[in-house]
């Protein structure tokens, strides 16, 4: 152990030897934290089931890398007499380049855990496959501004004053664009809940109805089936009342028509004939089958119901137009009568004609 402080010594004296020997120990030793970290712990990371925590470890290479190399160059550059003005630049040199490459393997780890989130396949989660690119971009965005923070400051840049600045700035600003930012966070909450997804056939309560074309940060694009597209503002949409018709295990909606008969029709019969119409049309689902449901004796006659399924919603116009008239025409071939409101008066007191 003397021989080698005697060594150290020694070496002192000769700085630029000295110097030189620090570099290559410092080369030596990112070369044996990086070999570690791949020949060991990610050898253990490979028998995990997930793929995960080999990229965690593979994004790490070379962070860990830089940093035990410049931990030793800044070691080593302290032992030589150097200017300050150049000390101070090689110095933010180094501590700008490891907060870069810490955060672009900060930001590689960043996207595999949302993709690895998103890949669970689980519905109720925050992060989905739809939503994935936005947390991408945020976190990021997030990344990005970190980064530049720390090189700031790796710079001996009081940044103190940017920071209040950058705070009362977004007061205002979140003041002059309320709107914008409402819309802004209803679309991340849209897009994160998924009441609905491009392409769905929706219903507001104020009326609008037809597919989603788009859903963006700011406003969602519905298509009318008379090929208007309506622009809805995110934060007027997502309080709102919405209807997804294509929602549920299948897109498949059942459709109800109601048809009343009079008090002389055979009820067999009118189910008969309301099912031969339902399944002779080509527009309505084999399955599940139509049904007919007698439902009440109604002041003017027997209420029936046929219940059937469509593929699409957007169907629903045509397809009731379709079977009423096939209906209609069947009931007058088949002698049905459909009733229709009569009014009787009679006179206590007959009225004689005036001239």
């Amino acid at each position: 152990m003397e021989y080698i402080i005697d060594f150290i010594n020694i070496l002192k004296e000769y700085t630029s030897i000295y110097f030189i020997v620090l570099v290559l120990i410092s080369a030596f030793s990112a070369k044996v934290a990086d070999w570690i970290l791949s020949g060991i712990i990610l050898r253990f990371a490979k028998q995990t089931k997930t793929s995960f925590d080999d990229k965690l470890v593979d994004a790490l290479h070379k962070p860990i890398y830089y940093s035990v190399f410049f931990l030793g160059l800044f070691f080593s550059v302290n032992t030589v007499s150097l200017p300050d003005s150049f000390l101070y630049l090689l110095l933010g040199l180094f501590k700008s380049i490891t907060v870069i490459v810490w955060s672009i393997a900060v930001s590689k780890i960043f996207v595999e855990l949302i993709r690895w989130s998103s890949k669970a396949g689980d519905t109720k989660r925050f992060i989905q496959k739809r939503t994935m690119p936005l947390f991408d971009n945020i976190g990021k965005i997030a990344i990005f501004g970190g980064a530049v923070y720390f090189i700031l400051l790796s710079w001996n840049v009081d940044v103190t004053g940017w920071v209040a600045s950058a705070g009362i700035l977004s007061v205002v600003i979140g003041f002059a664009a309320k709107d914008t930012l409402s819309n802004l966070f209803a679309g991340i909450f849209i897009m994160a809940d998924a009441p609905y997804k491009e392409g769905d056939y929706i219903n507001l309560d104020a009326g609008e109805r037809g597919y989603v074309r788009s859903i963006g940060i700011r406003s969602t694009r519905i298509m009318t089936r008379d090929d208007i597209e309506i622009t809805i503002p995110n934060s007027v949409i997502a309080n709102s009342k919405i209807v997804n018709e294509s929602g549920g295990p299948h897109e498949k909606e059942r459709v109800r028509i109601t048809i009343s008969v009079s008090y002389e029709s055979d009820i067999e019969q009118v189910k008969r004939v309301l099912r031969d119409v339902a399944i002779a049309s080509p527009n309505v689902c084999k399955d599940p089958e139509p049904r007919v449901r007698f439902r009440q004796f109604a002041d003017y006659g027997l209420t029936f119901q046929l219940l059937l399924w469509i593929e699409r919603p957007e169907m629903r116009g045509r397809v009731i137009d379709e079977i009423n008239s096939s209906i209609f025409y069947k009931f007058r071939d088949e002698n049905i009568e459909i009733p229709y409101p009569h009014h009787v008066i009679q006179m206590s007191q007959k009225i004689e004609p005036t001239n």
